[in-house]
């Protein structure tokens, strides 16, 4: 659980600081025909299996660490990697989406009142679509969290599970415990009971972070 919590809250805040400024860009200063650029790839990155994200991983992420950085390469700095660029496709359309939602008046009455163009996004529009990137973060949690092939190919999967003390440490996370361990658990043994138990944890904590994220746009939607 430990290793789950490290994987998935370095992948968020690594999508967070390249997803969010991606996002204020597309919105408020790219010009249009690079929006529909960006956003065709965007789509695309979509639709790649993680299988094949996993694969892109191990072969060129997990080789660059470990020659660069240092470490066997499968570390929880490769997971962040592989789960932050699966994680960026949906924040940055969702929060996009959710910059462009912000009426032009507002945008209009901050300028008329002498801001700058930063400073309206940074102070008006920023804080008006707060709500939708919210609930952009809650759900990139849930789908990081969830993941299973992409991380078990990257953060190396030790087999005796411990508290890692770095990024270049191997860990292992529950999705990758389940795949890995469900194939020799002996039916109705206290291992398959354990895994099942791992599945219970995680369909809960992804059903409240779901439930958080239609709270978080409702609530939204009512100040607005």
């Amino acid at each position: 659980m430990v290793g789950t919590v490290y994987v998935v809250a370095g992948a968020i805040i690594l999508a967070t600081a390249i997803g969010i400024p991606s996002a204020i860009f597309l919105s408020e200063f790219s010009p249009f025909w690079l929006r529909n650029i960006i956003k065709s790839c965007d789509e695309v990155i979509t639709g790649i299996p993680s299988v094949v994200i996993g694969f892109f991983g191990i072969m060129v992420i997990v080789p660059f660490i470990r020659d660069n950085i240092g470490g066997r390469g499968e570390s929880i700095l490769a997971g962040w990697i592989v789960l932050s660029f699966m994680i960026l496709p949906n924040l940055i359309t969702i929060s996009e989406d959710s910059l462009r939602a912000v009426p032009g008046a507002y945008r209009e009455a901050s300028l008329a009142l002498g801001a700058t163009k930063w400073q309206t996004v940074r102070n008006v529009v920023l804080p008006s679509a707060s709500s939708g990137i919210r609930a952009a973060l809650i759900l990139g949690v849930g789908r990081a969290m969830g993941e299973t092939m992409a991380v078990l190919m990257v953060v190396g999967n030790p087999e005796t599970p411990w508290i890692p003390t770095g990024i270049l440490d191997r860990v292992r996370v529950l999705t990758s415990t389940i795949a890995i361990e469900f194939s020799y658990a002996e039916w109705g043994s206290p291992h398959q009971y354990a895994l099942f138990a791992i599945g219970v944890v995680l369909f809960f904590m992804v059903t409240i972070l779901n439930f958080l994220a239609t709270f978080v746009i409702r609530r939204g939607n009512i100040h607005e």
